[in-house]
């Protein structure tokens, strides 16, 4: 008998690879015990919160029981928090950012989904430079769009402009971008992005409907050797910023980000307003009414970089120790290293016979790598040395 649809069924096969990963660190972990498994295959970041979200969670309690504490409030957010926002966001993208260009969302997933449902038709197009975050397929088709896929420039990870041009057809609706990227940590240069637009102007001509920018920003906040992530908002008029607070303030588990039309749109009161019924007809309704809370008093602070910059460092040891061929990552906490052989199954089934777990470049759009999150403590990094080594020396 048959209990979910087909497209649940094949997508639980599609989306495998990481689950896979995390199945076989369980079991592993149960068989030689932690201390013995170095598990790099999550994107979890490990960091405490900083010190706002205690002393903000403390001074909420004592708010806890006036009316409405946790009542609803407007499908975009409390419009404090939205005004609070504004101005953060304003000073990150170095454009003025009014609150009426704002949503509050559940994560980053869910203003893209919002996003998606407001703009997106059945048969639309989006096209992502490859590798990519699995699930973008699946929010696409949430929404009746197919996603293209475009490879990067190999190694760098830079845009193919090239290609993605030839990608574009006359159902494009999105071109939709992670930078810094997971799992390769690029950042997508301003030369790049700048080419991206003059693309798309290109392209836009006669076009009713114009082709989007989507950026996904979960990682902004985390660049390295004053590596700079470019803004879109001042580059290209059609562009939405979709981020969340996952990482930079370690609340993965409190689902709260936002969607960011750009001010520069014309139209950008209609397309918010889109995005606010999405928000709430998708069944989002608001965002977390504690989290937004939290998330007013704890603006401006952030985990300390230092650390995810010091693993990195590490784990680029680890990894020359072992002769595999990489590019240092300018963003993010994740290595998209060559595996030796160029069969990156094989070779991530290899690694987990020495008890390290990494996952398949192929369930990111891009076989021939494997990707590395080195967001664990240092200790795992340290005691993973010996093992790579062993696992790169049979190829």
């Amino acid at each position: 008998m048959q209990l979910i649809s087909d497209q649940i069924a094949g997508y639980m096969e599609r989306s495998s690879w990481i689950r896979k990963m995390f199945e076989e660190g369980i079991a592993l972990k149960k068989q030689f015990g932690e201390d013995a498994v170095c598990d790099f295959s999550l994107g979890n970041p490990d960091l405490p919160p900083p010190a706002a979200i205690k002393e903000g969670l403390l001074a909420l309690a004592e708010e806890a029981d006036k009316p409405f504490f946790m009542g609803y409030m407007p499908n975009f957010g409390y419009p404090d928090v939205r005004a609070k926002l504004a101005a953060e966001v304003s000073k990150e993208q170095g454009v003025a950012v009014p609150p009426e260009s704002l949503v509050i969302t559940c994560g980053a997933a869910g203003a893209l989904n919002s996003f998606f449902r407001a703009v997106l038709q059945p048969g639309d197009e989006v096209i992502s430079p490859a590798p990519f975050f699995v699930e973008y397929t699946f929010y696409c088709e949430n929404h009746g769009a197919k996603l293209t896929l475009v490879p990067a420039k190999p190694l760098t990870f830079q845009l193919d402009l090239e290609a993605m041009d030839k990608a574009i057809t006359d159902k494009t609706r999105v071109i939709l971008i992670n930078s810094p990227n997971n799992p390769s940590g690029a950042v997508y240069d301003k030369a790049s992005l700048e080419g991206l637009a003059a693309i798309l102007e290109k392209h836009n001509k006669g076009r009713e409907r114009p082709i989007f920018i989507l950026a996904d920003e979960p990682y902004r906040f985390l660049a390295y050797d004053g590596v700079e992530v470019p803004s879109l908002l001042s580059i290209y008029k059609y562009s939405v910023v979709c981020s969340s607070f996952s990482k930079n303030l370690s609340m993965a588990g409190e689902r709260i980000g936002y969607a960011l039309v750009n001010p520069a749109m014309e139209g950008m009161a209609a397309l918010v307003g889109g995005i606010i019924l999405a928000n709430r007809i998708l069944g989002f309704v608001n965002a977390p009414a504690l989290a937004q809370k939290l998330l007013a008093r704890a603006l401006g602070s952030g985990v300390d970089v230092s650390i995810y910059d010091r693993r990195r460092k590490a784990m680029a040891e680890v990894l020359d120790n072992a002769g595999l061929e990489y590019t240092m990552p300018k963003g993010a906490f994740y290595f998209f290293p060559k595996a030796p052989g160029g069969d990156d199954v094989e070779f991530c089934a290899t690694l987990q016979e020495e008890k390290i777990l990494a996952v398949p470049g192929t369930g990111f759009g891009f076989p021939g790598f494997f990707r590395l999150s080195f967001s664990v403590p240092d200790v795992v990094i340290t005691r993973s040395k010996p093992g790579f080594a062993v696992a790169a020396g049979k190829y």
